[in-house]
């Protein structure tokens, strides 16, 4: 009987001490993964920090004692060129021949040295050369003192030893980490949960018994230096590459447009000739019709273009559209409007190449646009200045863009009084707005034969839409303008490549300014623009890299191209082209 009470006292003990002992157990076990799972963690997320000793530190004539400048700033003037290269691209409006650019020409950007000469202009001239010059919305206050402390936190981490396993570098580990989670993507005060404060004031804490373990001032000025500059170049290299991979897309022929091309070609050749003419030839000369003009290699914009342009117009059947493309897409572009007819409109469609005249007398005058710049020196880009030599018979004609969508009638252009002028076009010259060009920004005014003859004041404006009265452009002689000023340029770096800044010459005081409403810029590098500014707008330019039919397209904007687009389509379906 003793044994049996003996045994039952020392089976309750031993059930006592296991209930006691095992939950201290597991928990001391719990806290012991947690702390290494953490650590693991933190050395993952600050392993820049902790190589902080590697890291490149700037010049130190850069950071003077009491200098309150930024980094950022210091990069200014490299800032400026790298806009004005985008700008370069965006303000050309459509390129073309994409296929046919090397990647090499991506990076030969370069800058007029008058750019010094903006110092000694007066104030009211000066203007950021920035094109898209949005803001960033500021961060709260306290969102911001959050992020200053995790970095000062990260910056007395690189203190210590990098094998250093100490209750302070546990400690501030935590505390970085835990701020960070409780901050999570905010960027206002009022996103800020109750939570977040009470780790600011446990960082604080830990802040400060940091400045005690390291009073040395000048060594986290240093390391603050240095994380600064290692990561601004870390921007500045990221920055470049994406504005290289953008570019590069900009003009990259789309795998679904090159399949298109290929399908309507086939199918073109299959044809007999009798079937290849289109209806209604003998309106192309007649000088009292609606004539448009589209130069372009892009089966699927011209499609947009000139079914927007028919069906918001009040008599399509007075409707004429001239589409030049080169002989590469001839087949495709006829097979596309055969099989597609523009309504009641009529429609040509040339190969630049079957202008004889052109490639005779202007042979070498397009060997010298090659030489500017190899980007902007196709000939359907420059194809605009003979608009009097491409239609001898036709008196006013409106030229478009394949990148522009049309939203109201434009045969009303034909009763606008231009007042003598030879091109109708809206402005670009309002300051603070994206599309804001300045002729000085493309052209060198340091140059005695151009600041005689131009005004850098002087307002510019756009193409895309522009309306052109052919009997002045004949009786002015423009054409053999355009040929003198790029005869300059070929000799002397008197402006940049593409055809803006030549029309800007060539046209010179020979343009009226047509209401801001007719034609909306920005939709191809300009995500500021309002769905009120575009239901006003009787033509959206997406002027730009950032082209609807690409992937890099701004997609708020796409909408507007995409309802054009006859997505349904067999072959468009075949090419795998959705929205």
């Amino acid at each position: 009987m003793r044994l049996f009470r003996r045994c039952t006292r020392i089976s309750i003990l031993s059930l006592l001490a296991i209930s006691v002992f095992t939950p201290v157990f597991l928990l001391s076990f719990r806290l012991k993964n947690l702390n290494s799972d953490a650590s693991r963690d933190f050395v993952e997320d600050l392993s820049i920090l902790e190589e902080v000793e590697g890291l490149k530190g700037p010049h130190l004539v850069v950071y003077r004692d009491g200098d309150h400048g930024s980094l950022v700033g210091l990069d200014e003037n490299d800032r400026r060129h790298k806009a004005e290269n985008v700008n370069l691209l965006q303000s050309n409006g459509t390129t073309y021949g994409g296929q046919e650019k090397s990647q090499r020409n991506l990076s030969e950007q370069k800058a007029f040295p008058y750019r010094e000469k903006e110092k000694s202009r007066p104030e009211g001239v000066q203007h950021s050369r920035s094109i898209q010059s949005h803001p960033r919305r500021p961060l709260d206050e306290k969102v911001k003192e959050m992020k200053d402390k995790v970095i000062r936190a990260k910056a007395y981490l690189s203190f210590a030893p990098p094998d250093s396993n100490s209750h302070f570098v546990k400690e501030i580990k935590l505390r970085i980490k835990e701020l960070e989670r409780a901050m999570g993507d905010v960027t206002k005060d009022s996103g800020l949960s109750r939570r977040a404060t009470q780790k600011m004031k446990a960082m604080d804490g830990t802040l400060l018994k940091a400045s005690r373990i390291y009073p040395d001032c000048s060594a986290m000025v240093n390391t603050l230096r240095a994380m600064t500059y290692n990561a601004e170049e870390q921007l500045r290299s990221q920055r470049d590459q994406t504005s290289f991979l953008v570019q590069l897309a900009a003009r990259t022929t789309p795998k679904g447009l090159h399949c298109l091309s290929m399908q309507l070609t086939t199918e073109y050749f299959a044809l007999q000739p009798e079937e290849r003419e289109f209806p209604n030839q003998h309106k192309l000369q007649d000088p009292d019709l609606y004539h448009f003009a589209v130069f372009s290699d892009n089966v699927l914009a011209c499609s947009v273009v000139v079914n927007t342009t028919v069906s918001t117009a009040k008599d399509p059947e007075k409707i004429v559209f001239h589409i030049v493309t080169d002989s590469l897409n001839l087949p495709a572009m006829s097979m596309w409007f055969l099989m597609n007819p523009p309504g009641k409109a009529t429609i040509q469609i040339q190969s630049i190449d079957g202008f004889e005249w052109l490639s005779i007398k202007y042979n070498e005058d397009q060997q010298k646009q090659k030489g500017l710049d190899p980007r902007y020196a196709s000939a359907l880009n420059h194809l605009r200045f003979y608009l009097p030599d491409i239609f001898p018979s036709v008196n006013k004609i409106v030229f478009l863009d394949h990148d522009v969508v049309v939203r109201k009638d434009l045969t009303r252009l034909w009763h606008i009084n231009i007042k003598g002028k030879v091109n109708g076009a809206v402005e670009t010259c309002v300051e603070g707005e994206p599309s804001f060009r300045r002729m000085d920004m493309f052209i060198n005014f340091t140059d005695p034969s151009v600041a005689t003859r131009f005004d850098a004041n002087t307002c510019t404006w756009a193409y895309g839409m522009n309306v052109f009265d052919l009997q002045e452009w004949r009786k002015r002689n423009l054409t053999a303008l355009y040929h003198k000023y790029l005869e300059l340029g070929s000799k002397r770096p008197l402006l940049k490549a593409g055809s803006l800044p030549l029309g800007w010459m060539t046209f010179y005081k020979h343009t009226h300014a047509l209401d801001r409403t007719w034609h909306l810029l920005g939709l191809g590098y300009d995500s500021g623009v309002t769905r009120a500014q575009i239901e006003q707008a009787a033509v959206i330019h997406y002027d730009g890299v950032m082209k609807p039919w690409l992937d890099i397209g701004v997609q708020k904007y796409k909408s507007y191209w995409n309802r054009h687009v006859s997505y349904e389509h067999p072959y468009l379906q075949q090419c795998n082209l959705h929205e």
